[in-house]
């Protein structure tokens, strides 16, 4: 069943975040947003950054997000065919909240079950928190 997608917001006190929420939430819509920063880059690249997603996955969540606006698809007419995502400028205006979120889970992902990764010397050294 396919989800019901920012259709109408109620317009309470946090609608504004609601419908932010709702344009970057999905399994993959984050990661995929934070690797374009760096630049344009086609399907196959972006797998690369995500090893874990499907490419079903990410063909849904790309169109997902080409749809509300956050990126821009350029198909070129050649064989075989080539597409490239690119941020919009809608999503670039995202890019420090983006950056913000991950300055916050370097500093904290710790405390959600993944060990921190911490510079030590000529090694590195996992720690609890």
């Amino acid at each position: 069943m396919a989800k019901v997608r920012h259709s109408r917001f109620d317009c309470s006190p946090g609608c504004a975040v609601e419908a932010a929420i709702g344009l970057i939430d999905g399994k993959w819509k984050s990661v995929i947003l934070f690797h374009l920063l760096s630049g344009t880059l086609r399907f196959n690249e972006i797998r690369r950054h995500i090893v874990n997603v499907t490419p079903r996955m990410l063909t849904n969540q790309l169109r997902e997000l080409e749809e509300d606006g956050l990126i821009d698809r350029k198909v070129y007419a050649q064989v075989p065919p080539k597409v490239e995502y690119s941020l919009s400028p809608l999503e670039r205006s995202m890019e420090p909240i983006l950056l913000s979120l991950k300055e916050w889970g370097d500093a904290n992902i710790g405390l959600y079950g993944k060990p921190h990764q911490a510079q030590t010397g000529d090694h590195i050294e996992a720690t609890a928190g």
